[in-house]
């Protein structure tokens, strides 16, 4: 989907990566912001077997960065306007989040819920999360640890080139709806059932990867509709079908099977942590087609493959 040129960017809703302070990376950690529950960072990324992917880059020194990222006003200063939405992928990524931050805090008005703002820490190379470390081998991911999104911008040239997506504007805009649909699922308390059984087509880790999955849906479905606060215009134009086979081949290239048949060419829907290439674009679908958050409980049916 094309930014509207004329619409404003709100820088502030982005961070810059880096810095210093604490936190290891990869590995285990404690989701303390849901409830405890022991998370892995495989659990919480978009979709990529970090031993799948190509490795670049040394790690970075916990002592050296900070979780979180850096305050910077002016990291970001290029993405003033839809116009550069349109010409940059990381303006792209700040215009997403402004759109999907402002459905979601209008549209829980609706059910009687509070959006809480959620910052992403865009990012060059590696940075740290309270969940470990950020890189473009594990892909954008939700900490609930430090309730912030993490998106290296280059992910999106590897999921073109490394895996088949497409590189239109949705394709992108989808990844960020998706981690803010596990944002989502933190506020509303959701986020945890990903661990009552962490594998396999059915678990709980895929059911609440394909509701993100339908989550992100229920945005593409409003977002031509969602205005900027500066000037009252939409921060988007409208969907199109081309629009729509841009998101589903994203959703095609990070499911499991796609992504267990490109690394080892052996599907196993045992190990399976997000789901089934058809079952992400059917409930991407799911929700686009409804434009219903309530049309999104995974949990409800009994098979989501």
């Amino acid at each position: 989907m094309s930014f509207n040129d004329n619409v404003t960017l709100d820088t502030s809703q982005v961070r810059s990566g880096g810095g210093g302070g604490r936190g290891g990376p990869g590995g285990l950690v404690v989701g303390g912001g849901i409830g405890g529950i022991i998370l892995t960072i495989l659990l919480m990324v978009f979709g990529i077997d970090p031993g799948s992917l190509p490795t670049g880059g040394g790690q970075l020194d916990p002592g050296q960065v900070q979780a979180g990222g850096t305050e910077d006003g002016s990291a970001f200063d290029e993405c003033k306007s839809g116009a550069d939405a349109n010409s940059s992928d990381v303006c792209r990524v700040v215009g997403t989040v402004n759109s999907v931050q402002a459905f979601w805090g209008d549209e829980l008005v609706r059910h009687k819920r509070e959006w809480q703002p959620t910052q992403t820490v865009l990012y060059d190379g590696q940075t740290q999360s309270a969940c470990g470390t950020a890189s473009n081998q594990v892909g954008p991911f939700y900490c609930p640890l430090d309730k912030l999104v993490y998106i290296d911008a280059s992910f999106f040239e590897l999921l073109t080139s490394r895996f088949g997506a497409d590189d239109g504007a949705l394709a992108q805009e989808y990844v960020v709806a998706h981690e803010y649909g596990h944002a989502l699922q933190d506020q509303l308390g959701l986020l945890g059932r990903a661990q009552q059984d962490p594998q396999g087509a059915e678990s709980g880790a895929v059911r609440t990867e394909l509701m993100a999955d339908c989550l992100a849906g229920v945005w593409a479905k409003h977002a031509s509709s969602v205005p900027d606060e500066d000037t009252g215009t939409p921060f988007l134009r409208p969907i199109t079908d081309a629009d729509i086979r841009s998101a589903l081949s994203a959703a095609k290239a990070v499911g499991d099977d796609t992504i267990q048949a490109s690394a080892s060419g052996r599907v196993n829907p045992e190990t399976w942590t997000h789901g089934s290439a058809e079952a992400r674009q059917r409930w991407f679908l799911q929700g686009y087609s409804t434009g219903d958050l309530n049309r999104c409980d995974t949990f409800a049916v009994a098979s989501v493959e």
